[in-house]
């Protein structure tokens, strides 16, 4: 009597190939590393947005905003407004850093300013600063001030980031 079905061996290559079709997938698409790349993606998105809102602050007031001890942006109310909070009229939804690391604004006596952020790709990713750290301005310790290395940064017309 002969029966219908898969033998052990048969069902073992079978799934021995689906194991190296995955294996091979995973490591060419490498998931983790696309997931850094959005973040970073992200974090560029939010600074150019923020750089948006500080040049229409500046078309206001004459001056961009102040710059608390903390790194944040100060309101024309003397005001320190975390990143992830409103910042009215000028962003509905000031950005904060999508991981574990935080952004870093810097200002020179309302005529320019800096923004800093930690990349998770570091020194891979063409756009981190020179030598994967970015220059300090105003005393600020850029090894540790993003949480992390800040490594990109992004700054008033007048200025540049090197």
């Amino acid at each position: 009597m002969k029966k219908n079905g898969f033998t052990i061996i048969e069902l073992l290559i079978v799934i021995a190939l689906i194991a190296i079709f995955t294996v091979g997938t995973l490591t060419i698409l490498n998931p983790l590393e696309q997931l850094k790349k959005g973040n970073d993606a992200r974090r560029k998105s939010d600074l150019a947005q923020i750089q948006k809102a500080m040049e229409a602050f500046y078309n206001d007031t004459g001056r961009y905003p102040t710059a608390t001890i903390n790194y944040r942006i100060q309101d024309l109310n003397g005001n320190e407004i975390n990143w992830g909070s409103s910042w009215a009229p000028y962003m509905n939804l000031l950005p904060s850093d999508p991981g574990k690391t935080n952004y870093i604004y810097y200002s020179q006596n309302g005529q320019s300013y800096y923004l800093y952020a930690s990349l998770e790709r570091g020194v891979n990713d063409p756009d981190t600063c020179q030598d994967g750290q970015c220059p300090s301005k105003g005393g600020i310790d850029m090894s540790n001030a993003c949480g992390k290395k800040c490594n990109y940064g992004a700054s008033s017309p007048n200025v540049s980031i090197e």
